[in-house]
Parts: structure tokens; sequence; C-alpha cells
């Protein structure tokens, strides 16, 4: 899968098609004679300059970059002292500012985004410098101090959410919002939070529709899916189902695709919808006889309610193995090569997972009690 970044938009964004148009920003930073400033362009590999200029006593400038399609993002930069820009088709940016203090005091005209963005930018600095003073009392505990913080932190995201992000989800602005930092930590962070996975997707799913093609909205996308699957593997791992992140789909079903004894590709997702006992078997073990006599009983109890069983043999001699699920009512596949079991993180055999009618890993059997309560419930929509 396309690696994604995760990176504050004073380091990210991604390139798109070019034209002859042009957009500008045009300006002048004083009190910076002889200085460098950069002019840079903001890939997924990270900042390209497009142009520079070592400023005159008057520190004008004037910079130009191809119109694009969908909003593009740049910035300016005097050695750490940063800049954000938002271009949209062919506008004409003017920025004034003196330095070292540009990043913080700067005029921006010719773009509401620009100007947005720029709000944005005051307010991440105002945030940074409340949590370093919280963080600085000395009459704080550090318990009380990290309370404090999280709590500002969450109401600086309430306000970035409703008057930034959901407001005009379309925009430039609300794209970089989601890229804000604390620090070397995302404050919209899709890895750790659910709401935050949703802000993701929502942007993605606006810029869909103004911007079809633009590759911000697919690695918005991407990054939301992401995000969902690392959700995911959490609340496996609170159940205590340790399966590999790498094989988690876009849905909640941890899919596997094996032959049956007939040379057909069984997919774990046809049976999506019904409650599935996922079992792993080997027919060659001691006691195998009694356990498949024991999902029959199951199966023919629950199947009729919506129980399927997708078994999965590991035995090392498939022709034993076919001979021995001819019969069997439930799918049978063969993992001959133990991809499935290192899907599922089967460490040894018998063993199996309860999963819910989205295919959702509830259970495995190590937590199950009564295995009858179980299945019932999940018939009914719960679990036990």
């Amino acid at each position: 899968m396309k690696k994604l970044l995760l990176y504050s938009l004073a380091t990210i964004a991604l390139a798109t098609s070019c034209s002859k148009a042009k957009y500008h920003v045009e300006g002048e930073i004083t009190n910076a004679k002889d200085s460098t400033l950069y002019f840079e362009n903001l890939s997924l590999e990270g900042p390209v300059v497009m142009d520079s200029v070592k400023l005159a006593e008057d520190g004008k400038f004037q910079f130009a970059a191809d119109a694009k399609e969908a909003p593009e993002f740049y910035r300016l930069r005097i050695a750490d002292q940063i800049i954000n820009l938002s271009a949209d088709s062919t506008e004409t940016v003017s920025v004034k500012a003196q330095y070292p203090d540009m990043a913080w005091k700067y005029e921006i005209t010719g773009s509401e985004n620009c100007k947005k963005i720029q709000e944005l930018a005051y307010l991440q600095i105002a945030l940074q410098n409340q949590c370093i003073k919280i963080d600085r009392n000395p009459n704080l505990s550090a318990r009380i101090a990290n309370d404090s913080i999280n709590k500002v932190v969450e109401a600086y995201k309430k306000k970035i959410k409703s008057e930034y992000i959901t407001k005009e989800p379309m925009k430039a602005y609300a794209y970089f919002a989601l890229f804000q930092a604390l620090g070397n930590r995302l404050i919209f962070n899709p890895r750790e939070n659910r709401d935050d996975i949703k802000m993701f997707a929502a942007v993605a799913t606006s810029w869909d529709t103004f911007y079809p093609e633009a590759e911000r909205g697919k690695n918005l996308h991407n990054i939301a899916i992401e995000g969902m699957k690392t959700m995911r593997i959490i609340d496996n791992a609170n159940r205590g189902i340790d399966i590999d992140a790498s094989k988690v789909r876009e849905t909640t079903m941890i899919d596997l695709a094996l032959l049956d004894n007939k040379g057909n590709t069984r997919r774990l997702s046809e049976l999506k919808g019904k409650v599935i006992l996922l079992d792993f078997h080997s027919f060659s073990m001691k006691g195998s006889t009694e356990r498949i006599m024991e999902l029959r009983n199951l199966y023919n109890k629950y199947h009729a309610q919506g129980l399927e069983i997708y078994q999965v043999g590991v035995d090392g001699n498939a022709h034993f193995w076919k001979t021995k699920v001819a019969a069997l009512p439930w799918v049978s596949v063969y993992d001959e090569k133990g991809q499935a079991s290192g899907t599922y993180n089967v460490q040894s055999v018998p063993t199996y997972f309860l999963l819910d009618r989205n295919g959702t890993p509830v259970k495995r059997d190590i937590q199950v009690k009564d295995i009858n309560a179980e299945i019932l419930a999940l018939l009914k929509g719960g679990a036990q």
C-alpha cells in the first residue's frame, strides 16, 4: 500500500498537475537585508525549493508557480521563520512582514484562504505558548499540568472543528487545519482518535466533490482508512485478539481467501452478515473426531439462525485433508502456506475466533466460557 506521511503543513503537501497559468506571490520582508528568502512547494517527499532570492534593503520579492486545478500549498521561509500560503488558481497574494518576527506578525492580502491560514497559524502559536506556560508553572503537579494541557487542547480542537474544518471542508484552510501540530505531535491525530478520523474523512469527502482528481483528497481518504485500521487493531488488542495490523482491510472484516476441497476460492468475507465461527483445525491431531462432532452440533443447532463455520485446515497432507472434509456441511478451506494462520496469529491448533455479523473478531477460544451463550448473544446482536 502507498506509504502515508502525516506531518504538519509546514512540511507536507501533494503536487498536482501543471498548467501555463500562474499563481503569484509578492511583497516585502524588511529588516532582512542579505537574507535568502525561499519560496517552497510542499510535496509528499518534503519541501521543494521552487525559487529563492537574496533580499535587498527594501526586502521586495516576487515569485510565481504554475496554477493548479486544486488548491496547492507553498511557504515563504527565511531560516526557521515560515509563512504558510495556499494557492487557488491564478490569484496574486501579497505579503508584508518584518524579520525575524515574520512567522507570527505579517500582513496578507489577495486570498481569503491565506487569511484563514494566517488566523490558524496565530491560534496555533497562542495554543503552544499557553501549553508551555502551564507546563512551566511550578505550582502545578505533573498530573494537574498534563490534565490542564489536555483540556486546553480539546477546547482548541472544538473551536477549530466548528469554525475552520466543518464550516467549509472544501476549502484549503480546512485541509491546512487538519495538519496543525503541537511540537512534533499532530493536534488532530487520526492514529489515536476516532473523532479526528471523522474530520479527515469529512474533508476528504468534500474534496471528492469539488476536486475529484486531487491527490490531496485521495491522501486524506488513505489517512482516514489507516486510522480506522489502527483503531480496529487497538480494539482487537483490548479483546485479547492479536492480529497483524498489515492484514486488516478497509472494512472490519479481516479477510481470508483460500481454496476449498473442490478447488474453488472461498473468501471469509462471503459470510459477512452471519455470525462466524472461524476455526483452525488439524484432522491428524488427537481428539479431532470428537471436536468435529462438537462443531457439527453447534452448526446443526444455530445454522438456521445465522451461524456459519469457516474452517481452515492446517494438515500437512492435502489429500488426507480433502478426504476428511468431503462430508462436512460448512466452508472448509486449506491453508497450504500457513498464510491464514499468520494473519490471525494462530500459534497452535485447534483454536477458533467468533466474528460478529460485521466480520469483526469479538473473542477467541481462550476467552470463551460458554460457547452456546456467546453464539446466541452474537446472533441477537450482542456479545457476552
